[in-house]
């Protein structure tokens, strides 16, 4: 849904804590702001945790739900646990690529959840 926007406008990521991050979102008005969906970490200081993206973690996972997947892969291929990313989360990326909007991508998210969940 944001492929256009992302077309035209860019994409940006901030590598900072929250309480700079707050900073900075009160000065700009340029910011579609976007929280990325529940993906798995495959960085080493964080592997295997939920939500503990690295930076390009999550430039490339914004790429990749974009309909940008090459772009996302070139990205994640500077790191040697990079592509490692793509194959932990392949299946939740495509969902999220596909859905429509930003409600469908939180309907991918609570049915990969509640499977999991149910999993156990």
């Amino acid at each position: 849904a944001d492929r256009e926007r992302l077309k035209k406008r860019g994409l940006s990521a901030l590598d900072c804590s929250w309480v700079h991050a707050k900073e900075v979102f009160d000065v700009s008005s340029h910011w579609t702001p976007r929280c990325l969906p529940y993906l798995v970490a495959a960085n080493p200081v964080n592997y295997g945790k939920p939500t503990k993206l690295s930076t390009v973690e999550a430039l490339a996972a914004a790429l990749y739900i974009a309909g940008f997947r090459e772009q996302a892969e070139e990205l994640l291929s500077k790191f040697k646990w990079g592509p490692q990313f793509i194959i932990l989360n392949e299946e939740l990326l495509e969902g999220y690529a596909q859905a429509k909007d930003s409600a469908g991508v939180v309907e991918v998210q609570k049915e990969y959840v509640n499977q999991s969940c149910n999993a156990k």
